[in-house]
């Protein structure tokens, strides 16, 4: 089973845990031998579901949104892209150079084509900008990709 993961960045911390917890046990469903992680591993919840995909013995696939990417992502979560990226089984790459809003989304998309089911960090609220979670659960399910949503009952971002 390949999954993928689109989901919020910056949440609090009482909200970070209970996703952790809730991407823990989507992981935990699935059989170690056949599951396939997909995801850009940005600081969040694609890092979380990331490490609990390589915690769980499954294989790890990066996509790359663009060569400038990594530099883009916040100087503290440098290190676990880099650990991350090292485990990652194959990478994806869009070819794009800059990390904007339309390589996020391009990278997404390729994101979504490698995935038979999206688990999404989602609070059903449209997206802020090009790329937002919204957008790629929008063109998950256009794709005829399944779309899970997990989100804590009374979280907010």
């Amino acid at each position: 089973m390949r999954v993928g993961i689109t989901g919020h960045r910056g949440l609090g911390a009482d909200a970070e845990r209970r996703v952790r917890n809730m991407l823990d046990e989507a992981v935990n469903a699935y059989d170690a031998a056949d599951l396939v992680g997909v995801s850009c591993i940005a600081d969040g919840p694609d890092a979380w579901f990331a490490e609990a995909v390589v915690r769980r013995g499954g294989r790890l696939e990066v996509v790359v949104p663009a060569a400038g990417y990594r530099d883009a992502l916040p100087q503290q979560h440098r290190a676990t892209y880099d650990t991350l990226l090292g485990q990652a089984s194959d990478i994806h790459e869009t070819g794009m150079d800059e990390s904007t809003s339309e390589a996020h989304m391009a990278g997404s998309e390729i994101l979504v084509g490698l995935s038979d089911e999206l688990l999404a960090v989602w609070d059903g609220e449209p997206a802020r900008g090009l790329g937002g979670t919204a957008d790629v659960v929008g063109y998950a399910r256009r794709s005829g990709v399944p779309v899970r949503i997990l989100w804590p009952k009374g979280a907010t971002r």
